[in-house]
């Protein structure tokens, strides 16, 4: 494998990172159906460290609109219910003793375009890295010693192709997320 390739096959492998890490990232926005996923990043307090809040529970969804929250041991609750309403998500939990029950309420129309909004600045973040992997790339092409330009500007336009690839990718994954927030 030559040096064009090493960095074709590179770009590739960093705009994949790109688009799944924006996939990533569009699960935590509510689609007003109840999703573990929701609640990834919150961090609880457990025996002195602060540990994910999956780590220390179960947390189920039995229906579009509920989350319950099964601590592993039952102290937890109140340090769980502090927890998610710190993590500011718009979301208030309740319990009943033996588990944290969240009820997801239904997105307003104004909500719903805030999130919408939301979904697109993510997924501009996102084109604006796969253009810079892109523009990081030509660079790195344009100085190897001894390529034929020919070949440096076929690996300039493979990589085009690849930044296109990718930012359909992107608007896809955009256009899915943007229905799930908008269908009532």
């Amino acid at each position: 494998m030559d040096e064009i390739e090493l960095y074709l096959e590179d770009a590739r492998e960093q705009m994949g990172k790109v688009l799944a890490h924006i996939g990533h990232d569009l699960t935590k926005i509510r689609a007003g159906k109840a999703s573990p996923a929701m609640l990834e990043g919150i961090q609880v307090p457990y025996y002195g460290a602060i540990s994910p809040l999956n780590q220390v529970s179960s947390i189920t969804s039995p229906d579009p609109r509920t989350l319950f929250i099964k601590p592993w041991e039952k102290n937890l609750i109140h340090e769980i219910e502090k927890a998610i309403l710190a993590a500011n998500i718009g979301l208030t939990p309740q319990n009943d003793g033996q588990q944290v029950i969240i009820n997801i309420p239904m997105l307003t129309e104004e909500r719903r375009k805030q999130l919408v909004k939301q979904v697109h600045q993510e997924c501009e973040q996102g084109k604006v890295s796969v253009r810079g992997v892109r523009k990081e790339t030509n660079e790195h092409l344009k100085k190897i010693k001894g390529a034929p330009e020919d070949d440096v500007k076929s690996a300039e336009e493979d990589v085009q192709k690849l930044t296109d690839e990718f930012i359909a990718r992107i608007d896809a994954l955009m256009r899915k997320k943007e229905g799930e927030i908008m269908t009532v």
